[in-house]
């Protein structure tokens, strides 16, 4: 029989293998680690011994230590996903996580932020050109936070002559690969930062003032820090996403047009915004404007 310490270990290298995002395999690792220590003081160490039972009482003792629906819904998932990772390299016979029931929650409505909180948030970040690039991308493409930390010098074409640009985002995180428009104002704000960005040996598009890459945790505490300054309440970077979405859906963009740049798998995931804004304008437009 394998120990439980042994299939933790292999999990971990099979997400590496597999190209997940580090923070994924961080997130992942914890949950199973979590529950390798709740295993443990039930004195079981190895995984025949593991029942349907033991992985809801490890969920509930998760509920009753404070974590919320969501969030223990979530590590519902890295279970899941652990030991349907080990039923198919057959080193359990039967999974006593398939059945496992998820806890319900109510999603809550994106944050979508008004014109009048993101220009405030363009103002903040006006003098800063390297957050004030990161905001325009975010804003005018849609691009999800662990795209842009990705991206590249080789990814950008800006146009010449007032011309439409485009940025190439890679396949990230199983996220479709795909060209997105770069329009006049993220060029700008593209243009400015580079002109000014320290001189590195990295290919990477957004780096430190030490010549490194910008990691998605350096993005999302600068982004949280420019939204405190400019008065924003209860919103990330993510809403930025949010934004571009909602606020293109309102004025009539197509919603295959918005989906696609979006990198959505499903249109039923773009048609969602719809529950929450008022559409001004019929679902045909097949360019986007500025926000």
């Amino acid at each position: 029989m394998i120990p439980l310490r042994t299939a933790h270990g292999k999990f971990v290298e099979h997400l590496k293998e597999k190209n997940r995002s580090q923070s994924t395999v961080l997130a992942y690792g914890k949950d199973i680690d979590q529950l390798v220590e709740f295993l443990d003081e039930l004195k079981k160490a190895h995984l025949a011994e593991i029942t349907k039972e033991d992985v809801e009482a490890f969920l509930a003792k998760l509920l009753k230590n404070g974590y919320t629906p969501k969030s223990v819904s979530r590590k519902t998932n890295a279970v899941k996903t652990f030991f349907r990772f080990l039923k198919v390299n057959e080193f359990v016979t039967d999974d006593p996580a398939l059945l496992v029931s998820h806890p319900r929650f109510e999603t809550k409505p994106p944050r979508i932020l008004s014109e009048t909180e993101y220009r405030a948030l363009r103002d903040t970040a006006q003098n800063d050109t390297r957050t004030y690039a990161i905001v325009e991308l975010l804003l005018q493409t849609g691009m999800r936070i662990g795209e842009l930390s990705r991206l590249e010098d080789a990814d950008v074409k800006l146009g010449a002559g007032g011309r439409t640009g485009e940025i190439h985002i890679s396949t990230f995180n199983r996220h479709p690969e795909r060209n997105v428009p770069l329009n006049s104002r993220s060029q700008k704000a593209l243009q400015a930062y580079l002109e000014g960005r320290p001189k590195t040996k990295s290919e990477h598009l957004f780096i430190t003032r030490t010549g490194k890459s910008l990691l998605v945790r350096n993005i999302r505490s600068t982004i949280k820090r420019y939204l405190e300054l400019a008065g924003i309440e209860d919103a990330t970077v993510n809403d930025l996403r949010h934004t571009f979405i909602a606020h293109h859906l309102k004025r009539g963009a197509s919603l295959v047009l918005v989906s696609k740049i979006a990198g959505h798998h499903r249109l039923s995931t773009t048609e969602k915004y719809l529950d929450h804004i008022q559409v001004t304008a019929p679902q045909e437009k097949m360019e986007l404007a500025e926000l």
